[in-house]
């Protein structure tokens, strides 16, 4: 059976300090029944397809990555301004990963799957296995 091909995405958790922020932001913004997360931005990925192929959306809060969700679809969002921008809809579960590194970046980055995270064990809020200035020290030298 051929291996499915896919890429993720990886962004900024701007004005989240840690997973509990974005994930009480995201309850607020979408308490309606059946409304799905969405994340807008203007790029709309070159390489949809294979996001969409089992790709998810990985976070970085506070220069670490530590969350990721699935990404369910993208949908045209049309601004005020008339500018088309990219929605997109992630499943409501954000699923922890392990403490990775990520120096800060503007909008979004491809993120090939053997460089994501592992995710960390359902029920389990953070890796408590090492000290997080330890897990990153490894991290940043390939030792994670």
């Amino acid at each position: 059976m051929p291996e499915s091909h896919h890429i993720n995405l990886v962004k900024l958790c701007v004005g989240a300090e840690k997973v509990e922020d974005l994930i009480a932001w995201q309850a607020e913004r979408h308490a309606q029944p059946g409304a799905a997360p969405r994340h807008v931005t203007r790029m709309w990925p070159k390489r949809a397809e294979e996001l969409l192929n089992g790709g998810s959306l990985y976070w970085v809060f506070k220069g670490m990555i530590l969350a990721r969700q699935k990404v369910l679809r993208l949908d045209e969002v049309q601004g005020e301004d008339g500018i088309r921008r990219c929605g997109i809809v992630l499943e409501p579960q954000v699923i922890r990963t392990e403490a990775v590194p990520r120096r800060p970046f503007q909008g979004w980055r491809y993120l090939a799957p053997g460089d994501s995270p592992r995710d960390l064990p359902e029920g389990r809020a953070r890796d408590d296995a090492l000290p997080p200035a330890l897990m990153a020290a490894l991290a940043e030298i390939g030792l994670r």
